[in-house]
Order: structure tokens, then sequence, then C-alpha cells
């Protein structure tokens, strides 16, 4: 789309930024054409975060006010400013650099494609993979899957819950290309953003070995994920209270020895989820720590 856009920033110290996108993630029906992401504002100055959103007209009260509501009661001041004539989306794309993760080389649709041999290539756009502040997620969730593949593990048939884009559930096909995978996300938009995402990194959609196939569920929620179970590896890059919610879900759907992977909690939200899938059956194989994000391996006990 082109033609005048808009930016709208707003300053704050690094927690309250981080809150901010995590309750935008909350948000089940955000305005698509709403494009925000967080970063700190310099290297020297890591506690120090902007929050910067792009729309592509002029935002009114609504607009702020949605941006507002994601800081509680004491949102920071606002900045708006037009931008010269361009793609909006371009511009928020911008500074979005290439994602090494294990063996996976993850970029937007204007970097070139990496040709390391025995790297992954995988192409996301910038306002789906890094637009939610979650990158240092996925990141971490490739990585992991990477040592999985090195220690042994093998995914037959797996799940990635809250898809979104379906980066994770492209990842598990590379490293396994005989699995049956199943993404599902509670967001009926990402149906199309899932298609788009298979026709971009040709990850065929169907329901055969090594093809994608895309349902629209809240949590476990739907009969196709109870039929296409149990899952020797099941993906959750999703939120903190939501994986403690649904720990009794996914015992349910892995079996003993299989492998779930769990992402989007903080390192201070560990111990919580932790205890959650302890209480479940599953016990830690691994984990990792990427930025202030912690990544869990986790293996559902035999006995």
């Amino acid at each position: 789309m082109s033609g005048d856009s808009w930016k709208i920033s707003a300053f704050a110290e690094k927690p309250v930024v981080q809150a901010a996108l995590l309750a935008h993630e909350e948000i089940e029906h955000w305005d698509p054409e709403l494009v925000i992401c967080g970063a700190e504002i310099a290297e020297e100055t890591p506690q120090q975060w902007m929050l910067e959103a792009w729309y592509p007209r002029k935002p009114d009260e609504q607009v702020l006010t949605a941006l507002a509501e994601l800081f509680g009661d004491q949102p920071p001041k606002f900045e708006v400013e037009k931008l010269p004539q361009a793609d909006w989306l371009t511009l928020s794309q911008q500074g979005m650099d290439p994602i090494r993760a294990g063996r996976f080389h993850v970029r937007t649709p204007d970097h070139p494609p990496c040709r390391e041999s025995g790297v992954t290539d995988l192409i996301i756009p910038a306002s789906q993979a890094f637009g939610t502040g979650q990158h240092e997620t996925t990141a971490g969730c490739l990585a992991m899957l990477t040592q999985m593949k090195r220690s042994g593990v093998i995914a037959r048939n797996m799940a990635d819950i809250g898809t979104g884009t379906g980066l994770l559930a492209f990842g598990a096909i590379a490293l396994w290309p005989k699995t049956l995978a199943l993404a599902t996300d509670i967001d009926e938009i990402c149906v199309q953003v899932v298609e788009e995402n298979c026709a971009a990194n040709q990850v065929p959609l169907g329901a055969g070995r090594g093809q994608v196939t895309m349902v629209v569920a809240d949590g476990m929620d739907h009969p196709l994920i109870e039929v296409r179970g149990p899952y020797d590896l099941l993906i959750a890059n999703i939120l903190a209270g939501p994986l403690v919610e649904l720990a009794p879900d996914f015992a349910d759907a892995v079996p003993a020895g299989g492998n779930l992977l769990l992402a989007g909690l903080l390192k201070t939200q560990e111990q919580s989820v932790r205890r959650a899938y302890r209480s479940a059956g599953f016990r830690l194989a691994a984990r990792l720590h990427h930025g202030d994000w912690s990544i869990l391996w986790l293996r559902r006990r035999r006995t």
C-alpha cells in the first residue's frame, strides 16, 4: 500500500515496553494495519526502549487509545509523525536484520537468501515475524529444535500450537522432512498468512508427510487435533498464562517419551510454567535463555 504513512513512537523503560508488547499479544482483534515493534534505543543504554507503530493513514483517536491501553494506567507520551510517501510496510521492515538460529536463517523478503551449506533459509515478512517483539522466542525455538535433532529426537508427528506465521512448523519439517505437521492458531487471519508463507518457503499444504495442515483452534479444542494425535513433538510459542492452563491438555496429547517445546515465557515466569508441567508428568530435558525469555524442552516421563 502506498500513499501517506505515519509513525507513532513512545519511549519507556525496557520492562514497560515489553509488558506493552505482551499485552498486544493477548488482543485477539488487533487492527492488522497497525504494526508495532519494540527495541532498545541504543546498545549503550539497554534499559531505555522505544515502542514504534506504523499506520497507513493519519492515526485517529481510536488508534492512539489502542496503543495507550497497552501500557495500562500510565501510558507514555506518543509522538506522531507523517513519513515521506512510501510503502508503509517496507518502512516497518527497515532495520529488521536476518536472524541466525541453529541451522536456520530467517529473513524478510527484502534481504538476500543465505546459501551456506547446511543452513535452511526461511522467509517471513517483518510485520508478521518481528513486529510483536517476540522474535527472541522464535529464534530460541529454532535453536532448540536444532539441538533436539542433534540429540537424536525423531518427530514423526508434530503440532505447532499458536503457529502465527507457520515458521516453527516449517522449521520442524526442514529437520524432519517425513513428519506429519499440524499448525493451529486461534486467529482465522493466520490461515491466509500460513498459506502465503508456505508458498514463499516452498512448503506444501496438505495432510501428507512433509506437508502442513492448518486449522483454526482455541488451544487443543479441535477434533482434528485429537484425531491426529498423539504427537511425539508438540510446539507452543505462546504466553506463560496459556501455557500453564494447557499443561493437562498437552499431557493428554504427548505420549510417554514424547517431546514438548515451550516458549513465550519470561525467565521470571519459568518456574511457574515448569511447576505446572512437572505436575502434568513432564521433566526438563534442556533450556535456553534468549534475552529475557526462556525456551524449554520437556519430555513426557515414561513412568
